[in-house]
């Protein structure tokens, strides 16, 4: 008799294009809030390895996952029914480069500090780790490899409960200067 009922309610969550086992992984990722999350936090849900990233390319194909880099995916939640979502651009830049040796820089750090009304079609991120262009949740990323990230230029915001690396307002100022100067 349990078990009808397990059966009977499961049959009900279940989501067009989704098996149950996908929509138990997203549910229990919403629940827990985990948007950012790397496979072995799923992998309770496999039985072994294969199984587990055959999983994961199921979801990426759906579009109810998005691969941000090596080992990190972003959930899209189940309310997005249509698998369009976004989160804020600097939140994802964070989960992309693993809270590491990073920060925003350029045009989108002047729209930040409303130092300029022009809004950013590219938004230029400074690394020790990665160059060239990425386009992630409509959002487009260009990363600018550093030898050394300098600390003293960067200050630490949040936005939504979460930390991002911005360059801080002095240091802004004077890359408009030098962006006027050149132009």
């Amino acid at each position: 008799m349990e078990k009808q009922d397990k059966e009977s309610v499961m049959s009900k969550t279940k989501i067009r294009g989704l098996s149950q086992r996908e929509v138990e992984i997203m549910a229990w990722l919403e629940f827990y809030q985990k948007y950012f999350f790397k496979s072995k936090e799923i992998k309770q849900f496999f039985s072994n390895k294969n199984n587990l990233y055959r999983g994961i390319q199921k979801l990426l194909s759906k579009k109810r996952i998005i691969k941000l880099n090596q080992n990190k995916y972003y959930l899209v939640p189940i309310k997005a029914k249509s698998g369009a979502w976004i989160e804020h651009d600097f939140m994802v830049i964070d989960e992309i480069c693993n809270s590491g040796n990073y920060y925003i820089g350029g045009w989108s750090a002047a729209n930040y500090w409303r130092l300029t009304d022009q809004i950013p079609s590219w938004i230029d991120v400074f690394t020790t780790n990665k160059k060239g262009r990425k386009i992630i949740l409509n959002n487009k990323i260009l990363f600018h490899q550093l030898r050394k990230i300098d600390k003293s230029k960067y200050v630490i915001k949040m936005i939504n409960g979460h930390e991002f690396k911005i360059l801080n307002k002095r240091e802004t100022k004077k890359w408009l200067k030098l962006r006027e100067y050149l132009l």
